[in-house]
């Protein structure tokens, strides 16, 4: 098994060597999204201020990087990622009528679905700014291509979870389509921004397909472990129907006594706190952490696999970074 980086090393060590960019793409950002409304103007300068780590738009800009360095066209194009996702998130919000995220009040919570509906649409015509800003058709549909993937996996995964049936395979297919799509997109907008030949931009469309998925399952193990507010299991996934990878596995362990009353308990149609609190300690007692860390690292080898080629090379290194960062996050 591959040795872990050191995670002070990993991902506040590649934002630092990536400030500069990473200012001109929140400079992009910020411009992109001004607006003559007031209340527009307000509720994006707060949201912005909460930005996450940015990690999708650093992958694109390593990229870009990797295959010759970080120009207009690869700053547009991560942008336009950026704002893509962010809509996604605020549309999220509205979905799960959340209250926080990142420590702060939503927009749907401070304002309405209404608002908030609205500011998400507005993200989504900014990542179209940038996209055509990029004067390229290429990443113009790379963006499409992944919009539709996204919205078809969350729209699978509602429909999987109406039927509360799934397994490992189909749960694969689901996060590479709602998650990791968006992370090959990263990757393909750095590379078209350099005009890369297409036999390297697909091996690393492999590796950023790998990271996605990872980053997904890591996601998801989240929902099996306490809240520091609440101090209980969130259970979020299960309240909703949706059954991850900790609990796929433990399903497939048909010879625990407890299996079949485990399956009956997943299968209703509205589980209870207790039911989904049983859930979630027979996912951790059948091993189902395990089994879900024991993928991401198997995972994280198959990309570096993928990556050997091009070594010694200082991005390939700060991709596996990101990996780890991945793997090892708190949150």
């Amino acid at each position: 098994m591959l040795p872990l980086q050191p995670m002070a090393t990993s991902l506040t060590h590649i934002q630092e060597q990536l400030g500069p960019q990473l200012d001109a793409l929140n400079n992009i950002i910020t411009s992109t999204l001004r607006s003559n409304s007031e209340l527009t103007t307000n509720i994006v300068t707060n949201y912005l201020k909460s930005k996450g780590k940015m990690l999708r738009p650093i992958v694109a800009l390593l990229s870009a990087q990797f295959f010759g360095g970080v120009n207009d066209k690869a700053l547009q194009g991560a942008a336009a990622l950026e704002m893509l996702h962010n809509a996604s998130l605020i549309h999220d919000d509205v979905i799960d009528q959340a209250t926080e995220r990142r420590g702060l009040p939503t927009i749907n919570s401070v304002w309405s679905n209404h608002v908030a509906v609205l500011v998400g649409d507005f993200f989504i015509t900014g990542a179209l700014r940038c996209g055509v800003a990029t004067g390229d058709p290429r990443i113009l549909s790379e963006l499409a291509d992944m919009g539709r993937d996204l919205s078809l996996g969350e729209i699978d995964q509602v429909d999987i979870a109406r039927n509360h049936n799934i397994d490992e395979a189909t749960y694969m297919r689901i996060i590479r389509a709602k998650t990791a799509s968006l992370f090959e997109c990263c990757a393909a907008v750095g590379a078209y921004a350099n005009d890369a030949p297409p036999e390297d931009l697909e091996k690393l469309r492999a590796f950023a397909r790998l990271l996605g998925i990872c980053f997904q399952i890591k996601d998801d193990t989240f929902d099996y472990f306490h809240d520091p507010i609440v101090g209980k299991p969130t259970g979020n996934d299960l309240r909703e129907g949706k059954v991850t990878l900790p609990l796929i596995y433990a399903l497939s362990r048909t010879d625990l006594p407890e299996h079949d009353e485990m399956l009956s308990l997943v299968s209703k149609e509205t589980p209870s706190r207790d039911d989904i609190d049983r859930l979630i300690e027979f996912a951790k007692r059948a091993g189902g952490i395990d089994y879900a860390h024991e993928t991401m690292q198997r995972l994280r080898e198959e990309a570096s696999v993928i990556l050997d080629p091009y070594r010694p090379n200082a991005t390939v290194n700060q991709f596996l970074e990101i990996f780890d960062y991945v793997i090892e996050r708190k949150l």
